[in-house]
């Protein structure tokens, strides 16, 4: 991602931190995506800001089963909307759904950073069903790129601990 200049110097400290936690949840929901088989379910459209100065997009990743979106507002602060899909059909898929939900939250906690970013998670509206979405920007694409994460077998054995 690139850094976005800011015309509000007193927002920077407080995007910096954002973005920190941004790429921390885009790593983590890749890694999400990542332990499902099904291919198509691993496929994302995501959207980098080309003119990072204004306010808007600035990243945005939209799959099936999640949707994640870093925003820049005219007031210079930097924000964080996601989604999930609640459709039954993808039910057996809430343990990935419900895990992204409640790292965003994790890492964006007021005791997780020196400055609190707490009010960069917004919820003035939320994606609820991003397999709609998705087919839609892919059936009207014209600013995300599509890419496909490799299938990475989910860590099953749980690590055993000594006795005393």
């Amino acid at each position: 991602m690139k850094q976005q200049s800011n015309s509000h110097p007193e927002a920077l400290p407080f995007n910096v931190q954002v973005k920190e936690a941004y790429i921390k949840i885009l790593k983590h929901a890749k890694q999400l995506l990542a332990t499902i088989e099904q291919e198509e379910l691993r496929y994302m459209l995501t959207r980098e800001d080309k003119q990072a100065s204004s306010p808007g997009i600035v990243h945005e990743l939209i799959n099936p089963l999640l949707y994640l979106r870093l925003e820049s507002h005219p007031d210079g602060n930097c924000s964080i909307h996601f989604g999930w899909e609640l459709s039954p059909v993808f039910g057996s898929f809430y343990p990935i759904t419900a895990a992204f939900v409640r790292f965003i939250y994790k890492v964006t906690m007021a005791n997780n950073s020196l400055i609190n970013i707490e009010d960069a998670v917004r919820t003035d509206w939320v994606i609820t069903n991003p397999s709609e979405l998705y087919e839609h920007v892919e059936e009207h694409n014209r600013y995300h790129t599509f890419q496909l994460i490799k299938y990475k077998q989910p860590n099953t054995k749980r690590k055993l601990r000594k006795v005393a």
